[in-house]
């Protein structure tokens, strides 16, 4: 959760004297069709349209909302030490009252979080402030999480374990994907789950080929996969997991792509530490698959972090040159899909440590066999 100190942190790095940019201040914009989560994590606020300023350190912090939302962001911002102005039908006069009052002449953007309309009408409105493109400063801090940010996502992973552990006495023949999906989401839900961290995936059969497959009506056959791919959110931390089942018993074939997959995954686990290039993480997990004889299907997107949002920097995946640092959170999720014979994923949350990484999601990894 955020706290007086995150914004402390956003605060010092726009007055380092080296700033790439040289701006005085910040402007994050939360709109109902921008969906990042950078509003949240500086100022604690959840709902969908308010404007926040932020001026080097030591300075100042605003947030601008409507009338929704005065009250909400009250009693959400002001313990970060946040001053609240409601704004009008044209939030640009408000804005403007603001940024004259605190004396800022540079104002930073965020260029990928904002709409280009929005800033024009910015731009309209302050043609004596100059107005900076800025990338990631928010942005790269997320991606290195503090101790209460870790609780509620180890708290998200274990409500999604749970999850897991439940459906599996509800998977039968004749089940079908959309309610296995409705039984977890249910399950998720009424152990503390504030909704669902993403839009689920279960697909099972020759549809488990598809990395993404939403649930649909097809019911479920005995002898097939079941793969699962699900998370909860709690206190606005997401989690993320997939686990892959078979309905009867095994085949062979079945054995030995689930086993492979599963040791690509323990080598990816062991492999994660500070300091390793997410390309290089994935290359090792697809060379086991690829050493198995079945490269051509392995997945090219291993892993991702995690938080406020579900995909996050840094990137496990095929040509990625993000670089693990401790306090990321990631998911080591390699996997093998074969188009028409159905497919196998295994994935978990692990938090990168200084020497390691730790596990934080739950439920077996062994090959159930329902």
């Amino acid at each position: 959760m955020p706290t007086a100190s995150t914004v402390d942190r956003v605060q010092r790095a726009l007055a380092k004297t080296d700033s790439e940019y040289g701006v005085d201040a910040l402007l994050l914009v939360k709109h109902e069709a921008v969906t990042r989560k950078n509003v949240q994590y500086l100022s604690g606020f959840t709902g969908s349209s308010a404007y926040v300023i932020v001026t080097a350190a030591p300075g100042a912090r605003v947030i601008l909302t409507d009338g929704r939302y005065v009250e909400q962001a009250t009693n959400q911002c002001r313990p970060m030490g946040f001053e609240v102005v409601q704004h009008g039908p044209d939030f640009a006069i408000e804005l403007g009252d603001v940024v004259r009052r605190l004396g800022i002449r540079r104002l930073g953007f965020e260029s990928d979080a904002v709409l280009h309309s929005v800033i024009e009408h910015v731009r309209a409105s302050l043609q004596d402030v100059e107005l900076v493109p800025t990338l990631d400063i928010v942005a790269h801090l997320r991606t290195l999480k503090d101790g209460a940010e870790l609780a509620a996502i180890r708290r998200a992973a274990a409500v999604a374990a749970g999850a897991f552990e439940h459906v599996l006495g509800f998977i039968r023949p004749g089940v079908t994907e959309r309610e296995i999906a409705m039984e977890l989401e249910r399950h998720m839900r009424a152990n503390g789950a504030e909704g669902l961290a993403f839009d689920m995936i279960v697909a099972s059969g020759p549809r488990a080929s598809m990395q993404h497959g939403a649930p649909t009506d097809k019911a479920v056959q005995a002898g097939e996969f079941v793969l699962m791919d699900f998370g909860a959110i709690v206190d606005g931390y997401l989690s993320d997991m997939t686990r892959t089942v078979v309905v009867g018993r095994a085949s062979a074939e079945q054995r030995k792509v689930y086993e492979t997959v599963r040791r690509a995954q323990e080598h990816g686990l062991a492999s994660i530490k500070p300091g390793l290039v997410g390309g290089n993480v994935w290359r090792g997990m697809w060379q086991v698959i690829d050493d198995a004889g079945y490269g051509e299907f392995g997945g090219r997107r291993f892993g991702h972090a995690l938080g406020l949002e579900i995909h996050e920097p840094p990137y496990l995946i095929e040509g990625s040159t993000d670089i693990l640092a401790a306090g990321n959170v990631v998911t080591v999720e390699p996997g093998a899909y074969i188009p028409g014979w159905g497919g196998v994923r295994i994935e978990d949350m692990v938090h990168v440590t200084e020497d390691g990484c730790e596990v934080l999601s739950g439920g077996t990894k062994e090959l159930v066999e329902l």
